[in-house]
């Protein structure tokens, strides 16, 4: 099945547009509806899962189950948000180009560089993370006095890297089936823990508290405002992310339009089962002896292991100790092919030289992408050898680019993208909604977290601002009777860029590390009542920015 070039709307500069189509007509459609959703599960399940149910009891007690049904309710909007996108436009490296046919070059730059930033930074991280547990088989590689990885360790986590990069060289299909196993064992080992640490707490073998865990302290011994307000800070959100890349290879799927939302779809009720079954298990199997101090007073370094391992589960705790490596390995697999998709989607919408908009004639693969990210992971690695620091300098770089999703759905609806029995129900209630959780996932990252990536932020503008410079010289040089700015093009995304002014003077402003003029609640209200204005803007801009190219209104003005 071939990818439709460009929809109505959706053209941008003819000779650009011949080459996008030549490039993205040699992918490989190989993925069915199982290789979609192993693709789903095994960015959305990484190690994370090992820590999450942990904190949520801490910050909530057993009432932590109904923030994981929040939680999980609130990312599934956002999820079919999307799932529409990749019925509607499958694309290969989507997530960059969703932007632009919407909203122009100025919102595809700053989500495009987001994007791209936020998964390059994934296969280090994960490879870190890698050799940091394997610091416990092979002496040598991690350092525990400085917390970062010896040159040992460095050398070890590139060769892994490596390894991420050739799993995706040679074709879509060795990726999918390389995938699918190392997901299968990601799902397997969390039902596993799940299932036995259950176990223990119905028959209270090794000391486990079992359901009278549940109402020794209430169950929501912090009230159920601290249930809700743990889907922000116990990271519950942020445990469901990564569905979107399935949309990232829809470009590559047999059947898009059919298995892209039933992936993802899938992908999102079993997470939620699985984190349901995992907050369970860990709040049975909870030895009553430690709840002495209620829920706040659990402290573990690696919940579920040492959990296994005061329930005499031996075997567990190594399993578990062993998934730590496989679980983010697996994610780096992914974000590995995902990334080299942005990489190639960004270089198609004009913002990095052309040879990278190349896809292997044979492998169907956009090889130069995956060497230049893998190029820039080594570069990431070296001055920062430690998971902590690369994911506290890039890994919240994502929550920015939720919201777009959310923008696209009703500018492609309104100008006819797709059609009928492509829209999925409910998306007028969706879309809005979805947006206004997407900026709360931002919001609620806090001010510390957030105040780094404005240099990210003010970055992608100034190279917006370059490529509009060249472009306008270009056009001078040419003889074009009307180089400027492309008004076109600003009026399309500048709401964006008020939006981002607005979150992050929010945020600096809260008490989540800022300012400390309001609380969190406060906060969080005032983007539920502000954000849907944004969104309102967001829509009607991207409307007006496809019916003015459509017309063919003039680009280069000023």
């Amino acid at each position: 099945m071939n990818v439709p070039s460009h929809p109505a709307g959706m053209e941008i500069d003819a000779p650009d547009q011949l080459l996008v189509d030549f490039e993205d007509r040699k992918l490989h459609r190989k993925l069915g509806f199982w290789s979609l959703l192993a693709t789903g599960l095994g960015s959305v399940i990484g190690s994370g899962w090992l820590f999450a149910a942990m904190y949520a009891a801490k910050a909530a007690g057993p009432a932590a189950l109904v923030s994981w049904v929040v939680g999980g309710v609130l990312m599934l909007m956002v999820a079919m948000v999307y799932a529409e996108l990749g019925m509607v436009r499958p694309e290969s490296g989507g997530l960059v180009r969703y932007p632009l046919y919407t909203n122009g070059r100025l919102a595809a730059t700053v989500i495009g560089i987001s994007t791209w930033l936020a998964f390059v930074s994934n296969p280090p991280t994960e490879a870190a993370g890698v050799v940091q547990y394997a610091a416990a088989w092979i002496p040598g590689v991690y350092d525990m006095h400085t917390s970062a990885l010896t040159p040992a360790g460095i050398a070890l986590a590139v060769a892994l890297m490596a390894g991420f990069v050739l799993l995706n060289y040679y074709g879509v299909e060795l990726f999918a089936r390389s995938n699918n196993l190392v997901t299968a064992i990601k799902v397997l080992v969390p039902v596993i823990t799940a299932v036995l640490l259950l176990a223990s707490g119905f028959d209270h073998r090794g000391g486990a508290g079992g359901v009278a865990n549940l109402t020794a302290h209430g169950f929501a011994p912090m009230g159920y405002p601290a249930a809700l307000a743990a889907v922000a800070t116990a990271g519950l959100l942020f445990s469901y992310t990564g569905f979107r890349n399935i949309v990232e290879l829809s470009g590559e799927a047999v059947n898009p339009r059919r298995d892209v939302p039933r992936a993802m779809l899938a992908t999102m009720l079993v997470t939620i089962a699985l984190y349901l079954a995992l907050q369970g298990a860990f709040l049975v199997a909870v030895p009553g002896g430690l709840l002495g101090s209620g829920w706040r007073g659990i402290n573990l370094d690696s919940p579920f292991a040492d959990l296994a391992g005061l329930l005499g589960l031996s075997w567990l705790y190594w399993m578990l100790m062993a998934d730590a490596m496989i679980s983010p390995s697996g994610s780096a697999i992914v974000y590995t092919s995902a990334n080299a998709r942005n990489l190639y989607g960004v270089a198609k919408n004009g913002l990095l030289p052309k040879m990278l908009m190349h896809v292997d004639d044979r492998w169907g693969i956009p090889r130069r992408a995956l060497l230049v990210n893998f190029a820039v992971g080594v570069a990431l690695l070296l001055p920062m050898p430690s998971w902590h620091a690369i994911v506290s300098a890039l890994g919240v770089v994502i929550v920015y680019t939720f919201s777009i999703g959310a923008v696209a759905v009703p500018v492609f609806r309104a100008e006819g993208v797709g059609s009928p029995e492509q829209r999925l129900r409910g998306m007028q209630v969706l879309a809005p909604l979805a947006f206004v959780v997407s900026t709360l996932v931002v919001y609620w990252a806090g001010w510390k977290v957030l105040h780094p990536t404005l240099w990210i932020m003010i970055g992608a503008v100034a190279w917006y601002a370059l490529a509009q410079w060249h472009a306008a010289r270009h056009a001078a040089r040419s003889g074009d009777e009307h180089p400027g700015i492309d008004l076109v093009d600003w009026r399309g995304g500048s709401w964006l860029l008020v939006y981002l002014v607005f979150i992050f003077a929010l945020s600096w402003a809260s008490t989540k590390g800022g300012a400390g003029w309001f609380g969190e609640l406060p906060g969080t209200l005032l983007v539920v009542l502000v954000s849907p204005l944004f969104y309102v803007w967001g829509v009607r801009a991207g409307v007006r920015y496809m019916r003015e190219r459509r017309q063919g209104g003039a680009v280069m003005q000023g």
